[in-house]
């Protein structure tokens, strides 16, 4: 496994020294930019990792929670709780305050470090959840409700940091807290190293030049920005740049401002990036247009970047005129999103991967020209489908020590044999390319015992142009012969400019009358029985996954 790097703190000390004066954390603020150079980063934690170590005076494995929008001290709060020798359990800053109460009953932190924004929650959450005795906020000083920032602590930089085997705990990710017993997936630091060696061969691939930057739209308690937006990027030395805003304008201008050259992205951002480049077209002269479409039709025999890049330069100058591709994960990409990028010279890498695998199991960097393959598996993997029912296993360094508190979860996910079980439906190729077809719970069963996935059906409708977002479900039959089994259900929203042309009766034959066409790709039996119209956006998880449990809750199925 090869973890060369003796452990954590080491890493941290290394890196600080290597870049001392390169920027590594910035973002933009209302009065301007503000940014933490590597040595900057590092005097930070080492500020608040001597507080909480002589101060506060917390114990060895001991639970800090951070509630904070992704701004350059989380990675300095990230830094300082592991120096101190504390677990890290990052929260979603969406959820609810009953939904944050059962993640904080369940893994019971000492310390809470929350930006401004969150200062109320916070105080709320203290007065229900007896273990958590200090709450200290991560912004500059302002007005704290008597709470004291981290940039008031005493300036002592020397304090003994307190080092943890390879096999503790270092982060307790959240997946959900909604529905009984939220899940906690316990990474050690043997998972983080094992993926940053395996990242490191991956990215040497997509960029092998060392003076990167980058810019951050994930929020920072999501894994994949946790591993690979964060502490991969520091580890390589790159610049990486946070928004507070995911406008496409907001972004285009720090792209341009940071010279940004690359991204990690959902593929929801992507179809965004798409939909305003087009609707910006869709403005300009008939000229533009014919010539746009014609250079678009050329490009697909044109190998080369750098010439599609001088084929559109006008979007490449919008993007800042450094940025040369992103990748793509937390949920599948269409294919036409990643090839219209692909096409007007950005590349786009799929990745794959799932909390429970800290998160990375693959990179397609070396088969782009197939889109739909999430690459080969990381070196420190082996991988494998039931020949039963297709479902990919996984075994290997980054799998997770398991669900805090939950055994008995955790052995319905890793058999006696150590392979973990993803719940995901895998094509694996000869040559080891995984290609991910759907999800075993979101698997539809018609009364003829066929078994229908939703991914499969909304990757040929979402090929519409008057579809903004679809979401396929399973829904029970209450009527009739087939009573109680399942029928293929397609809830549909629409783009915005069709309520701008058209009324909703024209709208609604429009759409219905292309999903009839585009669902002829399908097996009869595949195809949608039930369309329903919708005009507001679907529920949504912070990574822009559709939440099929609420939009079936949500269509009164």
């Amino acid at each position: 496994m090869g973890l060369r790097r003796h452990n954590m703190l080491t890493v941290l000390e290394d890196k600080t020294n290597e870049f001392s004066d390169r920027i590594a954390l910035g973002i933009r603020t209302p009065l301007g930019w503000k940014e933490f150079s590597y040595k900057g980063i590092g005097l930070l934690s080492r500020k608040l990792a001597s507080h909480l170590i002589m101060k506060v005076q917390v114990k060895k494995g001991e639970r800090v929670a951070i509630l904070s929008e992704s701004k350059p001290e989380y990675g300095a709060c990230v830094f300082a709780s592991i120096m101190a020798g504390m677990t890290v359990v990052p929260l979603d800053i969406k959820l609810t305050k009953y939904e944050l109460v059962s993640i904080l009953s369940d893994c019971e932190p000492t310390v809470m470090l929350v930006s401004q924004t969150f200062v109320q929650m916070a105080l709320e959450l203290q007065k229900e959840i007896p273990s958590l005795k200090n709450i200290f906020v991560i912004d500059e000083p302002s007005y704290n409700l008597g709470l004291t920032s981290i940039y008031e602590f005493e300036n002592i930089y020397e304090c003994k940091w307190r080092h943890r085997s390879s096999k503790s705990t270092a982060l307790i990710i959240y997946t959900s807290g909604t529905t009984g017993a939220p899940k906690g997936v316990e990474i050690t630091f043997a998972n983080m190293f094992t993926q940053l060696d395996d990242l490191e061969v991956a990215l040497n691939a997509i960029l092998p030049d060392r003076k990167v930057t980058v810019l951050s739209i994930l929020p920072m308690n999501h894994l994949f920005e946790l591993t690979v937006g964060f502490s991969t990027f520091l580890n390589f030395g790159f610049s990486v740049y946070y928004t507070q805003s995911l406008k496409p304008k907001d972004i285009l201008s720090i792209m341009v401002e940071k010279k940004v050259d690359f991204m990690i992205v959902v593929p929801a951002f992507l179809k965004l990036l798409k939909t305003a480049i087009e609707s910006e077209l869709h403005n300009s002269s008939q000229f533009t247009q014919t010539v746009f479409k014609f250079m678009y039709n050329l490009a697909k025999f044109i190998p080369s970047y750098t010439i599609k890049k001088l084929m559109f330069k006008k979007i490449h100058d919008k993007f800042g005129g450094h940025f040369m591709g992103c990748i793509s994960g937390g949920a599948p990409l269409d294919v036409a999103v990643g090839q219209f990028f692909e096409r007007i010279g950005i590349k786009v890498y799929q990745g794959y991967g799932l909390s429970e695998t800290s998160p990375v199991v693959s990179v397609n960097t070396n088969k782009r020209g197939d889109l739909a393959s999430v690459g080969q598996p990381l070196q420190s993997y082996e991988a494998k489908t039931d020949p039963e029912t297709g479902e990919l296993l996984l075994k290997g360094p980054s799998v997770m020590k398991g669900y805090h508190n939950q055994p008995e979860l955790t052995k319905e996910v890793i058999d006696e044999n150590g392979w973990l079980h993803t719940g995901d439906i895998a094509n694996i190729t000869p040559d080891g390319h995984i290609y991910i077809t759907g999800r075993i719970k979101n698997m539809i069963v018609l009364s003829g015992g066929k078994k229908v996935f939703p991914e499969e059906v909304e990757s040929v409708i979402e090929k519409s142009d008057y579809i903004a977002e679809v979401c396929v479900l399973g829904t029970s039959r209450t009527f009739g012969s087939k009573d109680g089994t399942e029928e293929i259900t397609a809830v549909i929203v629409p783009k915005d400019y069709l309520y701008e042309k058209y009324d909703g009766d024209t709208i609604e034959s429009l759409v219905r009358n292309d999903i009839k066409s585009l669902s002829l790709q399908l097996t009869q039996y595949k195809r949608p029985t039930n369309i329903i119209i919708k005009k507001d956006p679907l529920p949504k998880t912070t990574t822009r996954k559709i939440k099929r449990k609420e939009v079936k809750e949500l269509v009164n199925i």
